[in-house]
């Protein structure tokens, strides 16, 4: 699962993630570069003086435990359909690539040629798409709290960190298979040499500090909307990351992101099988949970990034992820689409008046996104250039 940017953050990044922002940095400082907090990443008494602190991020007030003890009991009741539909889509480690088949050979005699070539082909790619291809690890690497926010669902939760449930088996799996993603990523950047390693290292642990809340009430409905969502945007965002690298040149790393694109791909179809399988059980309960879920918005993943230095920095990033066609509110809308689509969602029958309100809530939001792509665009034909920490304070269109 990584980040993927929603129409609503481009157009009002802070207040549709329902948080305000409080920091104790001088508040007359308006751009990353003047907030930048040390020299290089390699200046360690630097980063002792004038540092802004922490943000504080204060938060809506969270609903938890929503859901009632029936709709609990489903999920109790759904262990061996989980055993049989869900597990099949998990690989044997044995079966599944690891990073090292893409990277080169420290145990080779032609280690070192292996990491020029591979520095000669990043060399070549220009800086934005680094700031979206970093944005992307960061986010994978705060896999830590996307494993804690699915142990933390009523009915199908971790109970032991050992546990032999189905759902528990599927949450680990996923997890080690999720956590090769970051760790490949993270690994092409140290070796590519285009990028400040320590200001990342950074910003991946304020991002860990902070969490998330996708306000998904620890209620599997809500959640396995989200993780449907989530993979389906990050299958397209890996696979379009790719294809520009390719285009700038680099094929390997063209192969790197599809691979990691084919996981993503692979657990979506996981998180939607679930899902059509509520529809089946309880639909008036599941088109009720996922027009709570679009009212309250897809929350990105890493909308609480920080870097030390820019409060701002996660609304930059997605800015320039849209720029570039990475992931876009057209791509937001399509995914909402080709769920709705999926789920079948038009054809069901039975619901209650305020199911069938929700119904045609859901499938009219499409055409909605798609007017704010077109003002999305409009606003970032006029959008500044600012400095990343990630790359050294160098600028890059928003």
């Amino acid at each position: 699962m990584a980040l993927q940017l929603s129409p609503f953050l481009t157009s009002k990044p802070m207040k549709s993630l329902s948080f305000k922002l409080h920091s104790t940095a001088n508040p007359s400082h308006r751009s990353p570069k003047s907030m930048s907090c040390n020299v290089g990443s390699g200046s360690a008494t630097m980063e002792k003086v004038n540092k802004p602190s922490v943000p504080h991020w204060e938060a809506h007030v969270q609903v938890t435990h929503s859901m009632p003890p029936e709709k609990i009991e489903i999920f109790k009741s759904m262990e061996h359909w989980a055993k049989k539909n869900l597990l099949v889509h998990l690989k044997p480690v044995e079966n599944c690539w690891q990073p090292q088949d893409f990277l080169p050979d420290p145990e080779s005699d032609g280690f070192e040629e292996q990491v020029k070539e591979l520095r000669e082909r990043a060399r070549e790619i220009p800086d934005d798409y680094f700031v979206a291809l970093i944005g992307n690890m960061i986010t994978e690497e705060a896999l830590p709290t996307y494993q804690t926010m699915l142990n933390t669902l009523d009915g199908v939760r971790d109970e032991t960190a050992s546990s032999l449930t189905p759902w528990a088996i599927w949450t680990r799996a996923w997890t080690a298979e999720e956590n090769r993603h970051g760790d490949l990523l993270n690994k092409y950047l140290y070796l590519s040499g285009r990028v400040d390693m320590k200001r990342i290292e950074k910003t991946i642990q304020y991002l860990i500090g902070a969490g998330m809340d996708p306000r998904t009430e620890n209620s599997p409905y809500l959640l396995f909307i989200y993780t449907s969502f989530q993979e389906r945007a990050t299958f397209i965002s890996h696979g379009n990351t790719g294809r520009l690298a390719k285009a700038h040149g680099d094929v390997k790393l063209a192969q790197i992101c599809g691979a990691i694109a084919s996981d993503e791909k692979r657990h979506e179809a996981a998180y939607t099988k679930i899902l059509e399988k509520l529809f089946e059980i309880d639909p008036d309960g599941t088109i009720l949970a996922l027009a709570d879920m679009m009212r309250k918005r897809i929350t990105m993943p890493a909308h609480l990034m920080y870097d030390g230095c820019d409060n701002n920095i996660f609304s930059h990033y997605s800015a320039v992820v849209q720029r570039l066609g990475i992931y876009t509110a057209k791509d937001y809308a399509d995914v909402l689409e080709f769920l709705v689509g999926r789920w079948k969602v038009e054809n069901l029958t039975g619901l209650s008046a305020e199911g069938r309100k929700a119904q045609d809530c859901v499938c009219g939001l499409a055409p909605k996104m798609r007017r704010l792509e077109e003002r999305a665009w409009e606003r970032a034909k006029e959008a500044p250039t600012i400095p990343f920490s990630w790359i050294s304070d160098r600028r890059v269109k928003l």
